[in-house]
């Protein structure tokens, strides 16, 4: 199965070239970490992927253009001030399937979803009443509520606390693997895109400096180069690689 393919694609702003020409094969089925240093161009390359930047190049899913309809995003910026309950938030994930009279069926997938994310307590109340972790949380199980063959995340885990973190990452691998889709997500905390992604996109300057597993991507003289640091690389319990900063 051929999953996401990028060829060749680049993203300019005015005659800055802010994304230099990218090829990749990203295999279904996993989670694929995209790390790099403030300014390397992850976000600009998310953007790309989920056809909200204009960009050179093609993205292909299984070998045809990516359609929106294929496509969940999540931006690392965001605020939900509309009047809407966190129920009625999950089930905008299914828009298109939506009438003037909600089904049952949808209703209770919206429901169960939420009870993935230990948010079934919080169903009723206003988005606009919650922490910006909580809407976090409704903002991605709306998202996997639509079901896309390309989750396509920025910082998905910047406004939650360490359990949530975990919790999230577990959620993201279990659908993954359950759909046979993929998750394309940025990653700050380098030690757990090592622990939970299947793969890595190292980025530096707009260009791709590194692309493998983990292991292989975060060697002590690359991280040390590309984030300009002395690190340490350390194995957990698990022998998941652990990097401390210097």
């Amino acid at each position: 199965m051929s999953g996401l393919t990028l060829e060749r694609v680049s993203v300019r702003r005015g005659r800055v070239l802010v994304l230099q020409e990218l090829s990749v094969r990203l295999p279904p089925g996993g989670i694929v970490g995209v790390v790099g240093p403030n300014g390397a161009g992850k976000s600009t390359l998310l953007l790309a992927v989920a056809g909200l930047l204009a960009h050179g190049g093609a993205v292909r899913w299984q070998g045809a253009p990516l359609g929106g309809r294929d496509i969940g995003f999540l931006p690392q910026a965001f605020a939900v001030r509309a009047n809407l309950s966190v129920l009625e938030c999950v089930l905008l994930g299914r828009r298109e399937a939506l009438g003037w009279r909600v089904a049952e069926t949808e209703v209770t997938g919206a429901e169960a979803m939420l009870e993935r994310f230990g948010l079934s307590h919080l169903a009723a109340r206003p988005m606009t009443a919650l922490s910006g972790g909580q809407q976090q949380l409704v903002l991605l199980a709306q998202r996997l509520l639509r079901n896309p063959r390309v989750l396509v995340l920025d910082e998905p885990t910047s406004a939650l606390d360490l359990h949530h973190q975990l919790d999230v990452l577990r959620h993201l691998q279990r659908h993954a693997r359950a759909t046979g889709g993929l998750v394309l997500t940025a990653l700050h905390d380098l030690t757990l895109a090592a622990r939970f992604c299947d793969g890595l996109l190292l980025l530096a300057g707009g260009a791709l400096v590194g692309q493998g597993t983990p292991a292989e991507v975060l060697t002590e003289n690359r991280v040390g180069e590309t984030y300009r640091i002395s690190p340490e690389i350390l194995q957990a319990r698990d022998h998941c690689p652990v990097i401390v900063p210097h």
